[in-house]
């Protein structure tokens, strides 16, 4: 197991040395799921449509997701009741989202999912190459450089 790289932010301690298993419902055909993501590490935002802060947080993860090409996996995920895809859909065109955008299953917007609780947004994860959680930051914007930090030798 890698150890959690804490660039002196929130780091999450794997509980254990497995992958996390997940899937959500995109937006579109790309598929989003921990098979998809596998051999790149993978950045995952948990949003809501109605926070400034997820709404900061996707423009940095938009602006990294030109710099960094097919080199890591961006996805969005949105959670709440009021974030209907259409709702989502808007908010993904509105805000350029050009990597994957999808629905979190009830099972995750109630913080029971492999990432646990996500209802603080922006949750933001990162996985290594396995899809084993190495970093994590919750209720607050993380910046391009610590996301950076986090990835060194992923």
């Amino acid at each position: 197991m890698p150890p959690v790289r804490d660039p002196g932010l929130t780091a999450v301690e794997q509980t254990a040395a497995a992958p996390v298993t997940f899937a959500f419902d995109s937006l579109d055909e790309r598929i989003v799921n921990a098979a998809a993501t596998r051999g790149k590490p993978t950045v995952l935002a948990f949003v809501t449509t109605d926070s400034l802060a997820a709404q900061a947080q996707v423009d940095f993860l938009v602006a990294m997701a030109k710099r960094d090409a097919t080199a890591v996996n961006y996805v969005i995920v949105a959670i709440g009741a009021q974030d209907t895809r259409e709702l989502v859909d808007l908010y993904r065109r509105a805000l350029h989202v050009p990597f994957p955008v999808a629905l979190a299953d009830s099972t995750t917007s109630t913080g029971a999912g492999p990432f646990g609780d996500v209802r603080a947004v922006p949750v933001t994860v990162v996985l290594d190459r396995e899809g084993r959680i190495v970093w994590r930051s919750d209720g607050r914007v993380a910046k391009s450089p610590e996301l950076r930090a986090a990835m060194v030798g992923l």
